[in-house]
């Protein structure tokens, strides 16, 4: 089966940081760890309360909200996982395939 010339244009149209997610998606999907996978990269989680910025508002801060932390070629990253109970973390950090979790059953 070839591949669709649109799709392969809007992979070309990727930045680095999502083409590094597709390659993760693929990764899991074939059951390898593939490029752009590094499994010493380490990712922590930490809830935050976020204020909403509306003049109005009489319950700032909100949440807590749950983000997960890690480092990809010396540059922070951060990616927001939402309101969650702390049992849920591995579960969503799986789901969203980051580092360390995309290859994880």
């Amino acid at each position: 089966m070839a591949l669709d010339v649109d799709m392969l244009d809007w992979v070309r149209d990727l930045d680095e940081a999502d083409l590094r997610r597709l390659a993760m998606i693929v990764s899991a999907r074939l059951g390898t760890s593939g490029p752009g996978v590094d499994p010493s990269i380490k990712v922590g989680f930490r809830p935050q309360s976020v204020r909403c910025g509306k003049a109005d508002c009489t319950s700032c801060p909100h949440g807590p909200y749950w983000y997960a932390y890690w480092r990809e070629h010396g540059k922070p990253r951060s990616l927001y996982l939402g309101k969650l109970d702390e049992s849920e973390l591995e579960s969503v950090a799986r789901q969203k395939q980051l580092p360390g979790y995309a290859d994880a059953p």
